[in-house]
């Protein structure tokens, strides 16, 4: 059945992906192979593609709830009653709706209540009052409720605001949709789960909202194992546990696993500051040396990460200059100095760290099951497509583009396992690898991405320079940097 889904103007890249990984989740695609489901998606009549309106096709309404319910940007999902250019054409619309569809909710041991909402623009209290009596047409018999009704019918506006668009997607005209709410999203979560009041936090800590987001493209939920190789904080963990998922992380940085910042401020603490089930275990390992035993695999549900590539923080694998470069030969530590050792570490690049964490991902995780993480991406040329990591065991089921700047963008990955990993498959992989890193750019290497995002070229000065120049004072929509 067709809904009308409204989003949030928020991250436009993710608002789709997220509602099809939701959908996986509450089994609207039984049956279809993984690799080839999707949603049917309808854009409203001369609407643009990032306006807040879409049409999409649910097997059920009680899917509709859930994945509306649990959804990060999904304002609400309703039971299109009709639509229209003006109330008049709305109103001839709702009239021409099947009776049928509309008498469970017209009973007179209902209670219901109208809202008015407005995309746009902003009403007045009076301006609300006045078109919720123009639906007095509509033969309810139950009395109205404002607290608590049994039913809640949405009046939405989009606002023919023209050549001044507010920074908001062009409209070609007037549309005003009315429907019935099969259910809104929680974004109580978000200020309850704001990093300000978080116990812990580190310089790399998940926003989270993006730490839910990427919970759900990962399909968290009770009786899943999620993984973290690049913990941190907790942060990706703490969303995924909020969903019910059993989570466990690892760090190569002992002082932030084991540590903290003492007993009452570390990982744990975070997960007990919101009533969570703790991980069933935080590891000091390092991505590039994984401390699994050989042939343990297909462990983990889904792998979330957020990989160093080198902005905030560079990443670090084992070993020391020294070691790695052969002028020290390996050695073993004392038992009476274990406890205080800080082991040494080296640089660890973006090609390198992405091709172990795919390759962890494909010995680690069971079949069907997700791997989601950031891939950042230098914008050098606008009209070049941007180049991914692949490997022989997965494919690729989402990309999500992040602006964070001019010329910098992050993208969030969605991979799913198609494959069993084998001895050919991980030599295969790292053919690919190799080829990936030598017809990629130079950022892979470690501290060429930090210098291309912090000391911008001079093409991107002159062009600043231009625009500043031909600056027009009314506000351009901005797309994706929303």
């Amino acid at each position: 059945m067709w809904y009308l889904c409204v989003f949030f103007h928020r991250l436009l890249d993710y608002r789709k992906a997220e509602v099809e990984a939701l959908a996986k989740l509450f089994g609207a695609f039984e049956g279809e192979e993984e690799s080839f489901h999707s949603l049917e998606w309808k854009l409203p009549l001369h609407h643009h593609p990032d306006c807040p309106y879409h049409f999409v096709n649910l097997p059920s309404e009680q899917i509709a709830s859930n994945v509306a319910k649990r959804s990060i940007l999904v304002k609400g999902i309703y039971e299109l009653w009709g639509e229209g250019g003006s109330y008049e054409e709305l109103e001839e619309a709702i009239k021409s709706y099947p009776d049928d569809l509309k008498a469970p909710y017209m009973t007179s041991d209902s209670t219901f209540r109208i809202i008015i909402d407005s995309f746009g623009n902003s009403l007045t209290f009076q301006e609300q009052n006045e078109r919720i009596l123009k639906f007095a047409f509509i033969p309810f018999k139950g009395k109205v409720n404002l607290k608590k009704p049994d039913h809640k019918f949405w009046v939405m506006e989009t606002d023919n605001y023209g050549s001044k668009n507010n920074g908001l997607p062009p409209v070609a005209e007037k549309k005003i949709f009315f429907g019935r709410e099969i259910g809104t999203a929680d974004r109580k979560l978000l200020p309850m789960y704001q990093l300000k009041s978080r116990n812990y936090l580190g310089p790399t800590a998940m926003d989270a909202e993006m730490a839910f987001l990427m919970a759900n493209q990962a399909l968290a939920a009770p009786g899943k194992l999620v993984y973290d190789p690049f913990v941190g904080t907790g942060s990706i963990l703490v969303a995924a546990a909020h969903f019910g998922a059993i989570t466990m992380g690892a760090d190569i940085d002992i002082r932030v696993v084991r540590d903290g910042r003492g007993p009452d401020c570390n990982v744990w603490s975070n997960f007990k500051q919101y009533g969570l089930p703790m991980p069933v275990g935080l590891l000091r390992a390092d991505n590039n040396l994984p401390p699994w035993r050989p042939g343990l695999k297909e462990m983990f549900d889904a792998i979330i990460c957020d990989p160093p590539y080198g902005v905030r923080a560079g990443g670090r694998k084992s070993g020391g200059r020294k070691l790695l470069k052969g002028v020290v030969a390996p050695y073993t530590v004392p038992d009476d100095k274990r406890i205080g050792h800080i082991p040494s570490t080296a640089p660890y690049s973006l090609a390198e760290c992405v091709h172990d964490l795919l390759d962890l991902a494909a010995q680690m995780l069971v079949m069907g099951g997700r791997l989601v993480f950031f891939y950042p991406v230098l914008s050098e040329d606008a009209s070049s497509e941007p180049s991914f990591p692949e490997h022989p065991c997965f494919s690729l089921l989402a990309v999500s583009e992040q602006i964070l700047s001019f010329r910098y963008s992050r993208f969030l990955l969605t991979m799913v396992k198609t494959g069993s990993y084998t001895k050919e498959v991980a030599e295969e992989a790292t053919k690919m690898h190799l080829d990936f890193k030598e017809n990629h750019l130079k950022w892979l290497e470690e501290g060429n991405l930090h210098s291309a995002v912090f000391c911008p070229n001079d093409l991107q000065t002159d062009v600043v320079k231009e625009s500043k120049s031909n600056s027009d004072p009314s506000r351009k929509y901005r797309g994706k940097y929303v």
